[in-house]
C-alpha cells in the first residue's frame, strides 16, 4: 500500500519573520551587513519557531547501500568501497567522522543495503551502526527496477521510524554508496526534465571518457523506465536503498520541525524527491554547499535555493553538512547574544544623513 505523507503545515508566519527582521536590524551593524548569515538566521528562527531558536543535539545519518548498477563500470571505485568506507566511519577516520567529531555532533552510520555484515556472529549492536538493510545492494537498474515497491516502501518506513526515536532537533544528512551519483542523477533528470547530460559528472573521479560512458548508459536506463514518473516511481527504479530510507528521514524531521541541513548532489536529490511529494518541506531544509558535481548547481537553481558554502566539494558523507554546522551556530548566536543599539548605548544611523 503507498506511502501517505501527512501535509506539512506552512511555516511562514508574517508576525515572527518581522520580529525576527527588526531584532537583526536593531543589532549593532549596520542593517543586512551580515549578508546571508542573517538569512540564515531569520530562517532558523521560523523552522524553530522562536525569537532566539537553539541548535539541540544534531544528528548526522550516513545512510549507506550498495547499488545494483555499479557493476557496469558508472564509478571509479569497486562496490567493496561502499562496506570499506563504512568501516572508516565507525573507526572514526573518515573526513565526516573527524568533522563531526570536532564540532560535537552525533554520527551514525544506518546500514540500508551494504553487500556487507557488518556484526560479528551473535552480535546485534555495534557503537555508531544502525542496522536497517533491506537487501545486500539493489538490483541492477539496467536491467530492472533497482527496488520493488515493496523494498521501496520499507525502506521510507525505516527512515521514518529511525528519526521518531531520535533527540534533539537537527538532523544532517550524509551518504556513502559506490554508485549512487548514478542514482541522484537519473532521480534529477527525471525529476527535473533536465537533460541526463547536464546531470551526470565525474562522481567518485571518472575521466572525460568515462563520464561520456556513464552518460549514455544513464541514458538507457532512462529509456528503460520511462513509464517511472510519479516521485515513489522515479526512486524504486533508479534509486537507492539508502536513498529511500533518507527520504522516509527527511519527511519524518520536517513532519517534526527539525532543520534539517542537506549536504550535496545525492542527498540534494533525494530532497528534490521530498520537494516533488511536498514542496513546503524545503521550509525547513538549509542547504550546506554547492557541489562541484555536475548538475549540483543546476539542482539548487531548479530548487530556488541557496547554498551556505562554495567550497569546490564532491566528497559527500555529509562532510559538507558538517562543516556548515558552525555557521547555523554562529546565525542562532547572533539573534540571542549580539547587543542591540539600546543594550549597548551605541547611535543608530540618522535617518537624516545625506545620501
Amino acid at each position: 500500500m503507498p506511502i501517505d505523507f501527512p501535509n506539512l503545515p506552512d511555516l511562514q508566519d508574517g508576525r515572527l519573520s518581522q520580529t525576527l527582521q527588526n531584532i537583526l536590524d536593531n543589532k549593532t551593524k549596520p542593517p543586512g551587513s551580515l549578508g546571508q548569515l542573517e538569512t540564515l538566521a531569520r530562517q532558523l528562527g521560523e523552522i524553530l519557531g522562536s525569537e532566539a531558536p537553539e541548535l539541540v543535539a544534531p544528528q548526522l545519518l550516513v545512510f549507506a547501500g550498495d547499488h545494483g548498477l555499479a557493476a557496469r563500470g558508472v564509478s571509479a571505485y569497486p562496490s567493496d568501497v561502499t562496506w570499506q568506507m563504512v568501516e572508516n566511519f565507525l573507526a572514526g577516520g573518515a573526513a565526516v567522522s573527524v568533522l563531526a567529531r570536532l564540532h560535537g555532533i552525533t554520527l551514525c552510520v544506518v546500514d540500508c543495503g551494504v553487500a556487507h555484515d557488518f556484526l560479528a556472529p551473535g552480535s546485534v549492536v555495534r557503537p555508531r551502526l544502525v542496522v536497517r538493510k533491506i537487501a545486500a545492494g539493489t538490483a541492477d537498474s539496467s536491467t530492472q527496477p533497482a527496488m520493488t515497491p515493496a523494498q521501496c516502501d520499507d525502506a521510507i518506513n525505516n527512515g521514518m521510524a529511525l528519526v521518531r526515536q531520535l533527540p534533539g532537533n537537527v538532523l544532517l544528512l550524509g551518504e556513502m554508496g559506490i554508485g549512487n551519483t548514478s542514482a541522484a542523477s537519473l532521480l534529477m533528470a527525471r525529476l527535473s526534465g533536465a537533460p541526463i547530460a547536464q546531470c551526470t559528472g565525474a562522481g567518485s573521479g571518472l575521466d572525460g571518457a568515462a563520464v561520456a560512458r556513464k552518460t549514455a548508459l544513464l541514458s538507457q536506463v532512462l529509456e528503460l523506465h520511462a513509464n517511472a514518473r510519479s516521485p515513489l516511481q522515479a526512486l524504486a527504479a533508479f534509486g537507492g536503498f539508502e536513498m529511500a530510507t533518507m527520504l522516509g528521514s527527511v519527511m519524518q524531521a520536517a513532519q517534526q520541525r527539525r532543520v534539517i541541513v542537506v549536504d550535496g548532489f545525492i542527498t540534494g536529490a533525494v530532497v528534490m524527491l521530498a520537494h516533488a511529494l511536498q514542496p513546503l518541506v524545503l521550509q525547513r531544509c538549509v542547504f550546506a554547499h554547492r557541489s562541484g558535481e555536475r548538475g549540483h548547481g543546476l539542482m539548487l537553481e531548479q530548487l530556488g535555493v541557496y547554498p551556505v558554502l562554495d567550497l569546490g566539494l564532491r566528497l559527500g558523507e555529509g562532510s559538507g553538512a558538517a562543516l556548515a554546522w558552525p555557521l547555523l551556530r554562529s546565525a542562532c548566536a547572533i539573534l540571542s547574544d549580539m547587543a542591540s543599539f539600546a543594550s549597548a548605548g551605541v547611535s543608530q544611523k540618522s535617518s537624516t544623513a545625506p545620501h
